[in-house]
């Protein structure tokens, strides 16, 4: 007669109530990532509806919808809604370039300036007013973006290229911003006009956007979010060791360039378009980490929502708190975000790598 193993007749059982646990886990992800969807819708209509100057909501209407040319319409289509648009995408660039960054270097404080980005930016931008006379926006992201990228791939050789691992690669963003920085600052003391119109870039906002930057900038974005997206899977693997992604199938070397490429096409051209705002790429992939578990293809799309939610919101309080004039965003999401990290930071159930 045969006789059931005990090992058989235990694993049974023990089973059958686990296997719907994944699909409710993976509702309960969905549904929140749709909540937060919803969370945005509202945070961007706050942005075309509250501002420095304030606006009838029947006014904001009509120049969204029924153009006539008046002060209140030119306001609503020319400065709100281009500033709104270029928030969004942004946000969502620097929540998903910051995850990345996160889970490239295995380092649960990184962010894109670990790369040395935004400083290959600010050098390229001091480098266009200075020796080229660049005065205007639109000539700053070309700059910026192009120092970004160059800085990026240095900073890649430098880490060992083929033999990249995260302790090399930070150690050589560190080493390079440092020096970039130095640079910067020699050439703002030198050049009074440099300095004068660096000093509003630096800061990071959002207040001289236009649908012409928003044209440049949203082509690199685009092809950042899904490099980002694609490579999701091997991310995971990344974060587990070398050694464990090689058993898993993972390509390193090839993970690593696509990585970087994603990280700087997003924070290149969003620190172009606004300059260096700092601390959403830090914070946000904390905040989604603790809500979706480690699993890289849930936190690169919440990062997407949650980033830019927390970028235009900061871009609300700093038009109202100082009216009529405005804080600038970069400042904002430090004060407001400083707190927020710190908690986070100090709560023993802390989401880690």
């Amino acid at each position: 007669m045969l006789v059931e193993s005990p090992s058989e007749s235990s694993a049974g059982p023990a089973a059958t109530p686990q296997e719907p646990a994944r699909p409710r886990r993976h509702a309960v992800r969905a549904a929140g990532l749709l909540a937060a969807v919803g969370v945005l819708v509202l945070v961007c209509l706050a942005s075309i509806a509250i501002g420095a100057k304030a606006l009838p909501l029947s006014e904001v209407w009509h120049g969204l919808f029924h153009f006539s040319g008046t002060n209140g319409d030119v306001l609503v289509r020319d400065v709100r809604v281009p500033r709104t648009v270029l928030g969004l995408m942004v946000g969502a660039a620097l929540g998903l370039a910051g995850a990345v960054m996160q889970a490239l270097t295995r380092n649960p404080l990184a962010e894109p300036g670990l790369l040395g980005v935004n400083a290959g930016a600010a050098a390229a931008v001091v480098s266009a007013i200075s020796f080229f006379g660049v005065t205007s926006l639109t000539g700053y992201v070309w700059f910026a973006f192009i120092g970004a990228a160059i800085v990026s791939v240095a900073v890649y050789l430098l880490g060992g290229s083929r033999s990249a691992n995260p302790v090399r690669l930070a150690l050589a963003g560190t080493a390079v911003t440092a020096a970039l920085f130095g640079y910067v600052n020699a050439v703002q003391l030198l050049d009074s006009a440099a300095l004068d119109r660096l000093r509003f870039w630096t800061v990071g906002s959002l207040a001289s956007a236009t649908m012409g930057t928003v044209g440049k900038v949203w082509p690199f974005i685009a092809l950042g979010v899904l490099l980002a997206l694609l490579i999701a899977r091997p991310l995971n693997a990344l974060e587990m060791g070398d050694d464990t992604a090689r058993a898993l199938g993972a390509h390193l070397t090839r993970t690593r360039a696509l990585a970087m490429a994603a990280v700087t096409l997003l924070c290149g051209a969003a620190t172009a378009a606004c300059g260096p705002i700092v601390f959403i790429g830090l914070m946000i992939p904390h905040l989604v980490r603790t809500i979706t578990g480690p699993d890289m293809r849930w936190i690169l799309p919440y990062a997407a929502v949650l980033s830019p939610v927390l970028l235009l919101g900061a871009d609300v309080v700093g038009r109202v708190v100082a009216r009529p004039s405005e804080l600038q965003v970069g400042i904002v999401t430090a004060l407001l975000g400083g707190p927020v990290f710190i908690h986070l930071v100090r709560r023993k159930r802390m989401a880690q790598l």
